[in-house]
């Protein structure tokens, strides 16, 4: 048995090295356009809910502007940017390339809190662009008080998805300069206000936030609001493989202070107009002058929309990440242009856009869409901390700091997520019943690949070696292909699934010159493409291992092909035809690939529970795209077949010969 190991290693670009290298001016620029849009926009919608039902006295004037000071600081600042930005893979960030780090460690079911904040982000994309395109949109009822927002809203969240299959290339090139004059507005706009009461710099110390908090009755309960000013933060997280953890350095100084200074500005404001609650005003657009109010709604809509974006592209990235960790079922994904990473999912998008459609219709204004907003964010950062925990214990950090970090952000998030539920009557059911939902395709594909797999049975692949190579010089056998290839599920060279066994011997033979298993093992580094040769019987038996990122493309015709053009040029295949007729052409052989549909019978013996998720899985599984559309394989080139997966003992129907 000979070993080969071939590299199909694709090294990162020049410039996208350079990004996760240093800090550069255009690397500043992309991170402003992808990075910050859900945290930018949040100062069209942050106080305002604050202050909706509460009357503006400056107690909670202060208190809520230094509450908002201080959680940018300790939630965004120092959590994701200082601490979980350095808790990488291989320059990937987000919950589930946290996950994909740590998964080897011997920590039982440690999957669960990746995919319950994986679930609870996507729910948050379904809530996010309605309630940034409708808060920005909204601006104009200062024009004109009874126009009707809901289709104007409807329409560019529409267009909004339908233009996710063309990608956004060309669009993302604008996102940078658009979002740094969105910025630039929001720091003039708290200046112009800020020096008009500068007493709001109070604001600054913690002491205004925890007397609102502790002295103010039920202010505990805005704390629901407050917190939507970090929703972002995990997007942040998430995107740092497209920009770099220097670029988000970098640029973060800038957003925050832009950021600070707005709220500070709003917190002016409502000091100089104490009295009753503000109701459906909407305070962002009462700090500019009406010449200036048509031109800040056409930039806060862009903002929106570059908001709205980011979070589509986030849950894009999201799931191709989950496809490849085997935590979402198997769907078609496109990759309409050469940017990295950038992936297009149908099935996700139009899912997306039909659940953004139904909030808009549902709730119709975005100061009702709030108490649907935020609630799931938290669980996502709460669950992010758990992973953090584990992470810092990976790099041997001192107990006693992992318990004062994992403590204080459970206190804070803790709280958030309290306030939250407080919202739950009033429109937070939504969320968590989306999460819930996501949360239950996650767990029924998992558990139901996983009783799949324990009662796949090996069989030990020298046992058939002989029998193989007589069936494939048996010229009384109809030969059934030149290249037989067959995907197989055994981590072990050694081993086989016995319903390949099946396929090939019980059934009808099916010869070939070479057969090739191939296997695919998904690593934890994301864009690794590597495979690994070994020649079981030379010239009749070869088995391909790949070993791809949790971010590749898993185009295993394509990757195949290459594979066998290596050995071919490496002159350990022979590829041509074996029939005299073509060979004397130098024809290349027939290549046929057979896909297992792995069938249970007597499903029914199982335990109730395992039946029930063997149920959902295989639901699920007749939704998503088949491993054919998944691997990318042309109809002429593969078979699908029934094979048994399990075949029970069945002792109450012996039967006795009369």
């Amino acid at each position: 048995m000979s070993t080969h190991t071939l590299s199909a290693e694709t090294p990162a670009s020049p410039a996208h090295a350079d990004l996760h290298a240093r800090i550069t001016g255009a690397g500043t620029l992309i991170a402003l356009g992808i990075v910050y849009g859900d945290i930018g926009t949040s100062p069209l919608y942050t106080v305002r809910g604050v202050f909706v039902t509460q009357p503006v006295t400056e107690p909670v004037v202060l208190g809520t502007i230094s509450c908002i000071i201080w959680t940018l600081t300790l939630l965004t600042t120092v959590k994701y940017v200082l601490i979980a930005l350095r808790a990488d893979n291989h320059g990937e960030g987000g919950i589930l390339a946290l996950y994909a780090r740590l998964r080897r460690l011997p920590v039982r079911r440690l999957y669960l809190p990746a995919i319950i904040g994986a679930a609870a982000l996507l729910a948050d994309g379904i809530i996010t662009p309605p309630i940034s395109v409708a808060s920005a949109i909204e601006g104009l009822r200062i024009l004109k008080p009874d126009l009707d927002t809901v289709p104007i809203v409807i329409a560019i969240i529409v267009a909004l998805f339908a233009f996710q299959q063309f990608g956004t290339q060309v669009i993302g090139k604008l996102f940078g300069p658009v979002m740094t004059v969105f910025f630039a507005m929001l720091a003039v706009l708290g200046v112009v206000h800020l020096v008009q009461e500068p007493s709001i710099l109070r604001a600054f110390s913690p002491h205004y936030a925890l007397a609102m908090i502790t002295q103010v009755p039920g202010a505990f309960w805005l704390l629901g609001s407050i917190f939507l000013c970090s929703t972002g933060a995990e997007a942040l997280y998430a995107d740092m493989g497209h920009v770099g953890r220097h670029n988000i350095y970098g640029s973060w100084t800038f957003v925050k202070t832009c950021l600070v200074l707005n709220y500070l500005g709003q917190g002016a404001w409502l000091l100089r107009h104490l009295g009753p609650p503000l109701g459906e005003q909407n305070l962002f657009f009462l700090l500019m002058p009406k010449w200036a109010l048509l031109p800040a709604i056409g930039l806060c809509t862009l903002a929106t929309i570059i908001a709205s974006q980011a979070l589509i592209s986030g849950s894009f990235t999201l799931v191709v990440e989950a496809l490849r960790l085997r935590f979402w079922p198997k769907v078609k994904v496109n990759y309409p242009t050469e940017l990295r990473g950038q992936a297009y999912v149908p099935s996700l998008n139009w899912l997306l856009c039909a659940g953004c459609v139904g909030v808009v219709l549902y709730f119709r204004e975005s100061g009702k869409m709030e108490a649907a907003f935020g609630l799931a964010v938290t669980v996502t950062m709460l669950m992010t901390t758990v992973l953090l925990a584990y992470y810092l214990r990976l790099r041997r950090t001192h107990w006693a700091w992992i318990v004062l970090l994992v403590g204080t952000y459970m206190l804070i998030e803790g709280s958030f997520l309290i306030a939250n539920l407080a919202k739950f009557m009033h429109g937070g059911w939504l969320s968590l019943l989306l999460a819930g939902l996501l949360l239950a395709v996650m767990l029924s594909w998992i558990v139901g690949q996983r009783i799949r797999n324990e009662l796949t049975e090996f069989t030990p692949l020298a046992d058939w070696l002989p029998l193989l190579q007589q069936l494939s010089s048996d010229a009384t056998v109809p030969k059934y292909a030149t290249h037989l290839v067959y995907l197989t599920k055994s981590d072990d060279a050694r081993q086989v699934e016995n319903g390949i066994v099946h396929s090939i011997f019980k059934k009808r033979p099916k010869r070939a010159d070479v057969y090739y298993l191939v296997h695919v093992t998904t690593s934890d580094e994301p864009y690794t493409r590597r495979y690994h040769v070994t020649h079981v019987l030379p010239n009749e038996l070869v088995r391909i291992d790949f070993y791809l990122g949790f971010r590749v493309d898993q185009a295993l015709n394509y990757m195949y092909r290459q594979v066998v053009a290596d050995l071919v040029r490496n002159h350990e295949v022979d590829i041509t035809s074996r029939y005299e007729s073509l060979r004397g052409q130098d024809m290349t052989g027939d290549f046929q690939f057979v896909i297992l549909n792995k069938t249970l019978p007597y499903q029914y013996l199982l335990r109730g529970w395992q039946r029930t998720a063997l149920r959902l899985h295989g639901w699920l599984k007749w939704l998503s795209a088949s491993e054919t559309e998944s691997f990318g394989l042309d109809n002429s080139t593969y078979t699908v077949e029934n094979v048994p997966l399990h075949m029970p003992t069945r002792p109450e129907l012996h039967l006795t010969r009369d």
